[in-house]
């Protein structure tokens, strides 16, 4: 087990930022929901439909799912539809009354507002994801956009992802503020040149909170509140 990391807290002053960029799965909302669903319910479905134990089909979707990680095919429910023959929509709404907003993220996006912040999620997650996370949340209306990475065409972990956001939604790099819970995304956006850059250190309640040992992280956002 690694050692853990020491918080880098955030220094930032609200006036130097006009832009801020939210993650969705994770950042905002709690992550087991796409733990459970990828990892114990899609194998226990995958197992009953090709008879094979839960064990053979966990391990044979592992497999699958690496190979496509930080591309758009992971986060798309059409390309795992055909790959698995489910119907990857209908088994996440069985299952949605595990999707829920992280504590303070909706007085976070309120205190925003009232700052006059430009606030835009933007999210791997695929559309039909977004839709069905959404009906479920109603946190879509406090955000002045919604980009999915399809929209764009290609993920977050990808530096010219920034470059083609930035070509669709007009905003100063070095005044923006990008929160997300995947260190691959946060690598990408750096490199970018984004200004500030800020993890989330819990992005599941069933996991223990993880401090980033490069960048400045919080396990809420009321640490933002200030």
């Amino acid at each position: 087990m690694s050692e853990q990391s020491p918080q880098i807290k955030p220094d930032f002053s609200w006036s130097e930022i006009d832009t801020i960029l939210l993650d969705m799965d994770g950042t905002l909302l709690d992550k087991y929901f796409d733990d459970y669903f990828w990892e114990e319910y899609v194998p226990k479905i995958f197992a009953q439909e090709n008879k094979l134990s839960e064990q053979d089909a966990r391990k044979e979707l592992l497999t699958r799912y690496q190979a496509v990680e930080s591309t758009l095919q992971w986060t798309d429910l059409d390309f795992w539809s055909t790959q698995l023959g489910l119907d990857i929509p209908e088994l996440k709404c069985k299952v949605d009354h595990l999707i829920q907003v992280h504590p303070f993220v909706v007085d976070f996006l309120k205190y925003l507002k009232q700052l006059g912040k430009a606030v835009h999620l933007v999210t791997n997650a695929h559309s039909k994801t977004l839709d069905i996370k959404l009906r479920k949340t109603a946190i879509g209306p406090h955000f002045d956009r919604i980009i999915c990475a399809e929209e764009i065409g290609c993920a977050k972990e990808q530096p010219e992802f920034w470059e083609k956001l930035e070509a669709v939604l007009p905003f100063d790099k070095k005044r923006t503020l990008l929160a997300d819970d995947t260190e691959k995304v946060l690598h990408s956006a750096r490199e970018y040149g984004m200004g500030f850059l800020v993890s989330v250190a819990r992005p599941s309640t069933r996991l223990p909170v993880r401090h980033s040992p490069t960048y400045p992280s919080v396990a809420f956002f009321d640490e933002l509140i200030y």
